[in-house]
C-alpha cells in the first residue's frame, strides 16, 4: 500500500508542473475570458459592472459581426480541402524518386519557415496594381491594371490563395511522413495482383493516410479561424470588411476599440465553434479512420 500510494504521489508530482503552466495559461485565461463576457467595459472612473447576456445580445445585432463569420466560412472553405489536396498531391510526388526531390521538398516547405508578416509583404508585392507580379505577367496578354486587394469581389481570395501557398507545405510534411510508413510489400503485393497505380492509391494508400488526414483536417479548421496578422499586415479588413475574419474582429474590437466586455463575448463564440468542429471531426470521422 505505501508503495503504491509513493508511485502515485511520484507520477502527481511529475504532472504537477505541466498542470500549473497549463492551468496558468490556459484555463484560467480561459475561465476569466467566460467571466469577463458577462461584464461591461470599465471605462475611466466607471468599473466594469455584471451586465448578463447584454454583449452576446448586441453580437446577434451586429452586422460586422455576421458579416466577419460569413468570411471566415467562405475562407475555411477556400483553404481548408485546397491546402489538404495541394499537400498530399505534393506529399506523393517527393516521395518517388526523382532527382533533385531534396531540393523540392525544401522549396515545399520553405513558405512555412517564413514569418507572417514577411509572407504579407511578398504577397502585398503580387498584388500590387500595376507594379506587382500579378500585373506585369497580364500585362503580356493584354490585360493588368486590377486593384485585386482593393475590390470587394477579390481581396478574400487573395488571402485564400496567399494561405493555401503558405499552409500547403506544412501540411505536405505530414503526409510525406506517413507515406514512408507505409510497408513497400503492399506495392508489391498490388503490382502483383495487376492493380493499376491510382487503384493502389484509392485502396491502400489513402485508406491507410486517414489518421493523417484527420490530424490535418483539424489543423486546418483552427489556422483558418486564427488568422489576424495577414489581414492586418495587407487589408486591415477592407475594403468594406470584405476581408474581416472573426479573429480579426475580435482583435479589432478588444485591442483597438478597447471594448473588453465584447471582445470576451466575441473570444467565447470563437471557442466554443472551435471546441464543436474539434468534437464533431473526432466523433464523426474516427470510426472512419481508424481499422476496427
Amino acid at each position: 500500500m505505501n508503495q503504491r500510494l509513493s508511485a502515485n504521489i511520484h507520477g502527481w508530482l511529475l504532472l504537477l508542473p505541466a498542470a500549473a503552466l497549463l492551468a496558468l495559461f490556459t484555463h484560467y485565461p480561459t475561465a476569466a475570458t467566460v467571466w469577463q463576457s458577462f461584464r461591461s467595459t470599465p471605462k475611466g472612473s466607471r468599473p466594469s459592472v455584471f451586465i448578463g447576456l447584454d454583449n452576446y445580445a448586441t453580437m446577434l445585432d451586429d452586422p460586422i459581426f455576421w458579416k466577419s463569420v460569413v468570411n471566415n466560412l467562405i475562407y475555411a472553405a477556400g483553404t481548408i480541402p485546397t491546402s489538404i489536396a495541394l499537400a498530399l498531391l505534393m506529399a506523393v510526388w517527393v516521395n518517388q524518386n526523382l532527382a533533385g526531390r531534396g531540393f523540392l521538398r525544401m522549396a515545399y516547405f520553405t513558405p512555412t519557415m517564413l514569418p507572417m508578416i514577411a509572407v504579407a509583404n511578398i504577397w502585398l508585392f503580387f498584388y500590387t496594381p500595376d507594379y506587382g507580379l500579378i500585373d506585369q505577367v497580364l500585362k503580356l496578354f493584354g490585360r493588368g491594371g486590377y486593384n485585386w486587394l482593393g475590390t470587394k469581389d477579390t481581396a478574400l481570395w487573395c488571402i485564400i490563395v496567399m494561405t493555401v501557398w503558405k499552409e500547403a507545405g506544412f501540411f505536405m510534411i505530414f503526409y510525406l511522413a506517413a507515406l514512408q510508413q507505409i510497408p513497400p510489400s503492399l506495392a508489391e503485393a498490388a503490382s502483383l495482383e495487376g492493380a493499376s497505380r491510382w487503384y493502389f492509391f484509392r485502396r491502400v494508400v489513402f485508406p491507410l493516410l486517414m489518421p493523417t488526414t484527420l490530424f490535418v483536417l483539424i489543423n486546418a479548421v483552427i489556422n483558418s479561424f486564427r488568422l489576424v496578422d495577414h489581414v492586418l499586415a495587407i487589408t486591415r479588413g477592407g475594403p468594406d470588411n470584405a476581408t474581416s475574419l472573426l479573429l480579426f474582429y475580435l482583435w479589432e474590437t478588444a485591442f483597438k476599440f478597447w471594448d473588453t466586455g465584447y471582445g470576451a463575448a466575441l473570444t467565447v463564440v470563437l471557442l466554443v465553434l472551435l471546441g464543436a468542429f474539434a468534437l464533431g471531426q473526432y466523433f464523426y470521422f474516427d470510426r472512419r479512420v481508424h481499422y476496427r
